[in-house]
C-alpha cells in the first residue's frame, strides 16, 4: 500500500516529529525561519522544507515583516486533529478517574494497615508511664 503525501492532510504532515516541534514552538508566537533554526539546532533549508509541508496544508500561515518571513499557526487548521483526539477524550478521563480510584484505595488501605502498627506501639509506652507515674505517688 502507498503511503500518503505528507501534504494531503494536517495528520500527514503532523506525523513527522520534526514539524510537530516546529508547532510548539510557534505555539508561543510568530517566529521566524532563523529563530526556528536556532531553537530547533537543525540546518535552515531543512526548516524550510518543514514549513514548506506545514503551510502546503496550512497548518502554518506566513507573512513578510521586511527581509524576514514570519510564521505562526493556523489554528482553524488543526481542527481535524482535536476533533478526532477528543474522541479519545472521554475514554482516557475514564481511565485516569478509575486509576485515581485505586490509587485512593491504596493509600486508604496502607493507611488503615499503619494506624493498628502506631497505636499498638503508642499504647504500650503510655500505659507504663502512667502505671510508673501512679507508683510514684502511691
Amino acid at each position: 500500500m502507498a503511503r500518503a503525501a505528507t501534504t494531503t492532510d494536517a495528520f500527514n504532515a503532523v506525523a513527522e516529529p520534526r514539524r510537530r516541534q516546529i508547532l510548539d514552538l510557534l505555539f508561543a508566537g510568530e517566529l521566524s525561519v532563523n529563530e526556528l533554526v536556532g531553537a530547533i539546532g537543525v540546518a535552515q533549508p531543512l526548516v524550510s522544507k518543514h514549513l514548506r509541508v506545514l503551510r502546503q496544508v496550512g497548518l502554518v500561515e506566513v507573512r513578510d515583516m521586511g527581509r524576514q518571513r514570519m510564521y505562526r499557526i493556523n489554528g482553524l487548521q488543526l481542527r481535524p486533529i482535536h476533533d478526532w483526539l477528543s474522541n479519545y477524550e472521554q475514554w482516557w478521563s475514564e481511565r485516569f478517574s478509575r486509576l485515581d480510584a485505586v490509587l485512593e484505595e491504596l493509600k486508604e488501605a496502607e493507611t488503615r494497615e499503619a494506624s493498628p502498627a502506631e497505636t499498638g506501639s503508642a499504647a504500650p509506652g503510655r500505659e507504663q508511664k502512667e502505671q510508673s507515674d501512679e507508683r510514684k505517688d502511691g
